[in-house]
């Protein structure tokens, strides 16, 4: 049996408590970052939601129908928040505690002797690099959700950490995510090669490992390119003489697949949100 264990982060944030609390729930689709690997289902999602008061839950809403995330335990406006998981056995608590700074956000996950994780931890992941972004930005830029161009793009490196870290410092893209500091290789997860993305707008650029050597035509450069029906883009392709690299799959949430085309050049499609 698991024994239990606790996970917790923490991150200040330039304002009182009693508005962070409203900001952390009222505006949680804001802060929460878009993107092809930050939701159950990226394909089908329209909207984060966070309803109000002891018994509301946290959703991940859809056109016809929602996943219900979690069911919230505790409303304290501007002292505390807590809520169940729904997807997994993980209780998570959010402290809202006056600071020099404004307020210290307090993130605690508890997973109980025995207890399952399937995605409730990445509150303690989240918070820290997400919100604050948020809370800086609020007062001067509009509250509407940005979400993500149709197209994207990703480049394979031999080097995968260290060449995020250069286009960070050289070319002066910008992550929604803290850099790997680690050197190559990183370790793969069990959901592959860790995630690394830069935001360009509206638009993806992400950052893969290369696998194979190097050679002449080897295909580096990757087009993400997001349809309204990647199902019948999938038909479609594979009957006009694509040569299918992976066949549609969703590993972690989003529909996706990845061809040739008739020059070798290599393309990803990926099932479109409603609100792209």
């Amino acid at each position: 049996m698991n024994e239990a264990r606790t996970v917790s982060s923490q991150v200040e944030v330039a304002v009182d408590p009693g508005t962070a609390f409203t900001v952390f729930t009222e505006e949680l689709d804001l802060w929460w970052v878009r993107g092809p690997i930050n939701h159950h289902a990226a394909g089908r999602m329209r909207e984060l939601r966070c309803e109000p008061g002891v018994g509301g839950r946290l959703l991940e809403v859809y056109d016809d129908d929602a996943l219900e995330l979690a069911q919230i335990t505790v409303w304290d406006p501007g002292s505390l928040l807590a809520w169940t998981s729904s997807i997994d056995d993980v209780r998570t608590t959010i402290h809202f505690e006056q600071s020099d700074v404004g307020t210290l956000v307090r993130v605690v996950a508890e997973i109980p002797a025995g207890g399952q994780e399937r995605g409730g931890l990445s509150w303690t992941r989240t918070v820290p690099k997400w919100f604050p972004r948020w809370v800086d930005r609020r007062d001067h830029e509009p509250h509407e959700v940005r979400d993500l161009a149709r197209l994207g793009l990703a480049i394979s490196y031999a080097k995968p950490a260290a060449a995020a870290r250069w286009l960070a410092d050289v070319f002066g893209f910008e992550s929604p995510d803290p850099l790997p500091t680690a050197p190559d290789p990183l370790p793969e997860s069990s959901y592959g090669h860790p995630w690394i993305e830069f935001r360009i707008g509206n638009s993806s650029l992400i950052v893969n490992k290369r696998y194979e050597e190097r050679v002449e035509h080897a295909p580096i450069h990757l087009p993400w390119v997001y349809v309204d029906d990647v199902a019948e883009h999938f038909r479609h392709a594979q009957a006009g003489g694509a040569t299918i690299v992976e066949k549609l799959d969703s590993p972690w949430g989003l529909p996706f697949y990845i061809a040739d085309d008739l020059e070798g050049n290599r393309w990803t499609f990926a099932q479109a949100r409603p609100t792209m």
